[in-house]
């Protein structure tokens, strides 16, 4: 039984909180904060096939709302059983789920606080999911690699996180200007990499941003061909190419959505659905995660560096 105690004088106000529920099983308990109206199913299941005992969805949340509910989490177990209790932030908007991440971790109050996730729009999964894939066959410290729509919520995790790792990227986006404010965005700090944007306003420029790269990533919107078969063909240097669309027409023509490591022309290839077996296993595996501590943040570097554990440190197999 849980009880509260309050008591004071003119001075002060004291609170004391005792905890006896037993320590022996705590439900896991996973709050799903969602920006969207309808909370996401496909985070829902995920969820719960990864070990969540308890989901409590909550849809159309605002950063207003986020202090009730992250209270709700902290303030109902005593500190040796909120590793029990964790945090999901999903959502379709990328840059709406960054800022509730932001607001989640400043309203934790000292070891009164869980741990907590981010992939909006699966983002930080997927972008995990293509730069370990790519990861199996190249060496990224000494890899030249080109972000196709490097823009977007996907291509910039996934620039970043091949910049982390040692690789010279090129961001490739139609838009100079979008191209060079995504670079200025991303923090490559840590990694010993570089990144440059790259337009790609006409074949003749996606030649050039494909000249001497062994790697490419096509990260751009549903249905939307980014590189046509015979610009793939005369990029003779590449060793690599990923396309996370599912929708035809594909974003890399000549792929095929479920190629995994499959050798078209030379070209060691994955598509949407063949990268996304790898994606749903480090979703899974993050979200388990969360339940063995209560201070994690799990962002896309985090998230990242999950999947690398799970595959091992294997050496790249040649492309």
């Amino acid at each position: 039984m849980n009880w509260i105690r309050l008591s004071g004088d003119d001075e002060r106000v004291g609170v004391e909180i005792s905890f006896s529920m037993s320590e022996a099983r705590k439900h896991r308990i996973l709050v799903q904060i969602d920006s969207d109206p309808q909370p996401s199913v496909f985070d829902a299941v995920v969820a719960v096939d990864a070990g969540a005992d308890h989901l409590l969805s909550y849809g159309g949340i605002t950063l207003e709302q986020v202090p009730s509910l992250v209270h709700g989490a902290i303030f109902t177990r005593g500190p040796k059983s909120l590793r029990h209790t964790a945090i999901f932030i999903g959502g379709s908007d990328v840059a709406v789920g960054e800022a509730l991440l932001e607001a989640v971790t400043a309203t934790f109050i000292g070891p009164m606080r869980v741990s907590v996730m981010l992939d909006a729009n699966g983002a930080n999964t997927t972008a995990a999911a293509a730069v370990l894939a790519a990861r199996r066959h190249l060496d990224l410290s000494r890899t030249r690699a080109v972000v196709l729509a490097g823009t977007g919520p996907v291509g910039q995790r996934a620039v970043r996180l091949l910049a982390r790792a040692g690789a010279t990227v090129a961001l490739a986006s139609r838009s100079r200007n979008r191209a060079e404010a995504a670079v200025s965005a991303i923090d490559c700090a840590r990694g010993s990499g570089t990144v440059t944007p790259c337009p790609t306003v006409d074949d003749e420029a996606m030649r050039a941003c494909l000249d001497g790269a062994e790697l490419v990533i096509a990260a751009g919107a549903a249905g939307v061909q980014l590189l046509s078969r015979p610009l793939l063909a005369a990029a003779t240097s590449l060793k690599v190419a990923i396309d996370l669309n599912a929708v035809p027409p594909l974003g890399i023509e000549g792929l095929e959505a479920f190629d995994h490591a499959q050798r078209r022309e030379g070209l060691v290839c994955y598509g949407a659905i063949g990268v996304g077996e790898t994606k749903m296993q480090i979703h899974r595996a993050a979200v388990a995660s969360l339940f063995e501590r209560n201070e994690l943040v799990l962002d896309a570097d985090e998230i990242y560096e999950l999947g690398k554990q799970s595959e091992g440190s294997a050496v790249a197999d040649p492309a």
